[in-house]
């Protein structure tokens, strides 16, 4: 099953508690809490994950009885395009819409239409700012899910192997870098960073980049040429004040890799200096950097040195250490991971085996 099935699933599993008011008796008088739609609900799309983001999106608004307007964005539009069209038959007319085109030209009419009631964006804190100031005309509630720069603190008693190694692989470089949730500032006790350095290359030059649709790619390209950009000048900016940049993984196709599509080797920044455009900025791609701290108190400061703060991770085979780390970072989902629990349960490098902590939310 799908990401965008599993979660119209959750949302219609959840159907049945909004059905029921619920009454609070007083003093000084009871009270009965009704759920009721909001009217028209504006969701709007980024290009990295569009059916998995719709997902968390279009089934929570139907189920509550409103009708959608999804603005998809303009680098990604034809996979939600076919998938909200076969959505929309089931439906009654005018109940699923869709917007395609330039944000530019669609998004301030539609975010800031009388009708909408409710705006849910996901994208990055420039346009979200900008959509909660052109949503505040109306004084519509807006939903937002913006960027991350999401930390991962390795701490001294972390086991390593070639698993742990992968893991990290595929939290920094999965679907190549492009996902809110990647790790994306590594932070590595000073007593295990040269094992680091020396071991988890190894599992980033198993990368096979290039072609999407190639068999054997595992990492394709960035989705944009702006955004190739944005992490080129970062990994550029690293090696220009004397970072360590170690590019990484396998390109069979040299002529694709350099002329023919927006394409970086996972790239890994060794002793990044935190004033660093890739430490203190999303890059949303396929590099990394990884830096040292000597205790746990300045490890939790790192991380919480950003004005991001939507997820990060705390790796150590000690649960009540990782619990209690990860309640001390500044993220609405801190996560300690429990690496011995990979060992007992046999899960694959793309499953979460994740416990998660207390965070706000």
């Amino acid at each position: 099953m799908s990401r965008l099935g599993d979660r119209f699933r959750q949302a219609a599993d959840y159907g049945y508690r909004i059905a029921i008011d619920e009454e609070i008796k007083g003093p000084p008088f009871d009270t009965i809490v009704k759920r009721q739609p909001r009217g028209v609900a504006a969701l709007i799309e980024p290009w990295n994950w569009p059916l998995s983001i719709l997902g968390a999106k279009l089934p929570q608004a139907l189920v509550t009885g409103n009708t959608v307007v999804v603005k998809t964005s303009a680098n990604s539009a034809l996979a939600p395009a076919l998938t909200l069209q076969i959505i929309a038959r089931m439906l009654p007319p005018g109940v699923v819409n869709i917007l395609t085109g330039s944000a530019s030209k669609i998004g301030d009419p539609l975010v800031g239409h009388p009708v909408v009631r409710n705006v849910n964006f996901t994208g990055s804190v420039p346009i979200g700012r900008h959509v909660m100031k052109v949503a505040a005309d109306n004084i519509t509630p807006v939903t937002l899910e913006l960027g991350g720069n999401d930390a991962a603190l390795i701490l001294d008693d972390i086991e390593l192997d070639d698993e742990v190694f992968n893991r990290m692989y595929w939290a920094a470089f999965g679907s190549s870098g492009q996902i809110c949730m990647a790790l994306k500032r590594m932070y590595v006790h000073e007593s295990r960073y040269d094992e680091v350095v020396d071991g988890f290359p190894a599992a980033c030059d198993r990368a096979v980049v290039g072609d999407g649709l190639d068999a054997d790619v595992t990492m394709g390209p960035v989705n944009n040429a702006k955004q190739l950009k944005v992490v080129t000048d970062m990994i550029a900016e690293a090696r220009a004040r004397g970072a360590e940049v170690r590019e990484c993984g396998q390109v069979p196709d040299e002529g694709l890799y350099n002329g023919g599509g927006f394409f970086q080797k996972p790239a890994l920044v060794y002793d990044a200096d935190q004033s660093l455009s890739i430490v203190k900025d999303e890059q949303f791609g396929p590099a990394l950097p990884i830096m040292k701290f000597r205790t746990d108190d300045e490890a939790v400061a790192l991380a919480n040195d950003s004005e991001f703060g939507l997820c990060s991770s705390v790796w150590t085979p000690d649960r009540d250490r990782a619990v209690t780390v990860a309640g001390r970072i500044e993220a609405a989902t801190p996560t300690s991971t429990v690496t011995d629990q990979w060992h007992r349960t046999g899960e694959g490098p793309s499953e979460v085996s994740n416990l998660r902590a207390s965070g706000a939310t």
